[in-house]
């Protein structure tokens, strides 16, 4: 039997500390953050979906990308994320993926979502240092959907514990999101 599993790409926050749109800016080859980590998602061959505020939408200029918008985002992550996997209930497993982490390889996506299974959560780590994305089992997706605020799905992967699976990852990106100019300067150089 062959398993779906698909990739929620949050990109409803606020970019407070970056001074503008941050998925918007500029990499070196030209892609904005965004177009870049769907770009690698998309290599991967998962199905995704971006969940986004209503007033994003238009700005991401994402082409052929199924854009979800939610009128919550002010609520926090785990408002968003709950809502994202309302969109995926026919997926076995998803991907909480960041819309500000552009530098992970498609194989590190394909990696997780191979590893994935109704029943487990799937923790990428870098040297023992956990990152994202987190994959989730169809088994979690209501403990996800009940997420409320700021809380993502960290208290879930928490309270799971039997269920994680936690998988060496050769990639130092599943740990660099993007909050800065600063940081985004820097993850390039490294890149």
């Amino acid at each position: 039997m062959t398993k779906t599993v698909g990739a929620i790409i949050l990109a409803a926050g606020f970019s407070s500390r970056f001074g503008s749109v941050k998925l918007n800016a500029k990499l070196a080859n030209g892609m904005s953050v965004v177009q870049q980590t769907l770009a690698n998602i998309h290599y991967a061959g998962l199905p995704s979906v971006v969940i986004t505020r209503p007033e994003l939408a238009a700005q991401l200029q994402l082409h052929n990308t199924s854009i979800e918008t939610f009128t919550g985002a002010a609520e926090g992550m785990g408002a968003s994320l709950a809502f994202g996997v309302s969109k995926a209930l026919d997926w076995d497993a998803c991907l909480v993926c960041l819309a500000d982490m552009p530098f992970i390889e498609s194989s590190t996506y394909r990696l997780i979502a191979d590893r994935l299974s109704p029943a487990t959560i799937v923790l990428p780590c870098y040297y023992t240092r956990p990152g994202n994305p987190v994959g989730f089992g169809r088994n979690f997706y209501a403990q996800l959907q009940a997420l409320q605020g700021d809380t993502g799905g960290r208290a879930i992967t928490e309270s799971n514990q039997d269920a994680v699976v936690e998988l060496a990852i050769d990639d130092p990106a599943i740990l660099n999101d993007i909050d800065t100019p600063a940081d985004l300067a820097r993850y390039q150089l490294q890149e």
